[in-house]
């Protein structure tokens, strides 16, 4: 199972699996990051919001991150890959099965 992306800065970098962010969730974090600044400052707060949504883009595209695209590539093809070789074993243990019947 993955950890979570909190979970995911504690773990050993061998234990660190890819982690996946879409634009809604950079969106979601740059809001956070801008409602910090004071109510006031409402132009400010756009800005900043504008300003750490470039950022966290920028830096999240330098880490080890897969598309939900790409991920849901990935997840077709191994049930497509798990479904063939669910067909091998049944047609190993059907061979192995007639050989031993042979064999007796």
């Amino acid at each position: 199972m993955a950890p979570s992306p909190g979970e995911y800065l504690h773990c050993r970098p061998a234990d660190r699996v890819r982690i996946m962010m879409d634009k809604h969730d950079i969106d979601s974090l740059a809001a956070r990051l801008a409602a910090l600044v004071p109510e006031g400052l409402a132009r400010a707060q756009q800005d900043v919001q504008a300003n750490m949504r470039d950022v966290l883009a920028q830096g999240l595209r330098r880490l080890d991150l897969v598309t939900r695209e790409e991920f849901d590539v990935q997840a077709q093809v191994l049930a497509q890959t798990r479904a063939k070789l669910e067909a091998l074993e049944r047609t190993v243990g059907e061979l192995e099965a007639v050989i031993a019947a042979h064999d007796a």
